[in-house]
C-alpha cells in the first residue's frame, strides 16, 4: 500500500510546482523528499497565499501522485537549487481546511491541530487522503499508483 502525505508551503509556491509538475518541501531540503516514494499520494496544505504573509488562507491547494524517479535538484536562480520530486497533479479545487477539521484523523479533537504542520511533511491516513480528495472535487484515490 502506498503512503499518503501532507506537505506544507504557501499557495504561491504550490501553484508554481503544480504548473511545472514538481513538489519541494522544507525550503528545498532533500531528506524529507527521500521519505516519499513513487506512487505515494501527496496533498499540499497552504497556511497562506504568499510566504511570510498572514492572510489566513488555510487551504488544501494541490493533490497528486508522486511519479517514478528520485529527488533531484531544480534551478531557481541566484544559486538556489532546491531538491524536488516529480508529481502528477490532479485537477482539483483549492479547499479550506476548517470545514474538515472535525472529520480528519490528524485534526479531529485537537485544539492545536496546526502543530504538526510546522514539520513541513508528515504522513496521513488513507481515510484522510480520500476525504481531502473528495473535498477538493477530484477522483484521485489513496491507492492509485
Amino acid at each position: 500500500m502506498n503512503a499518503c502525505w501532507i506537505a506544507v508551503a504557501s499557495a504561491q509556491h504550490v501553484r508554481r510546482g503544480r504548473k511545472d509538475g514538481f513538489m519541494q518541501v522544507n525550503h528545498g531540503k532533500a531528506a524529507p523528499l527521500r521519505r516519499v516514494r513513487p506512487g505515494d499520494g501527496i496533498v499540499y496544505y497552504s497556511p497562506t497565499t504568499v510566504l511570510g504573509e498572514r492572510d489566513g488562507l488555510q487551504a488544501f491547494t494541490a493533490i497528486g501522485t508522486v511519479r517514478e524517479g528520485e529527488p533531484y535538484q531544480g534551478v531557481m536562480g541566484g544559486g538556489f537549487t532546491p531538491y524536488r520530486r516529480d508529481v502528477d497533479w490532479a485537477q482539483a479545487r483549492e479547499t479550506p481546511i476548517k470545514p474538515l477539521l472535525d472529520r480528519l484523523d490528524f485534526t479531529s479533537g485537537k485544539s492545536n491541530w496546526g502543530y504538526q504542520l510546522r514539520f513541513g511533511l508528515f504522513a496521513i491516513s488513507e481515510g484522510d487522503f480520500s476525504l481531502i480528495a473528495e473535498a477538493m472535487s477530484t477522483k484521485l484515490a489513496a491507492s492509485a499508483s
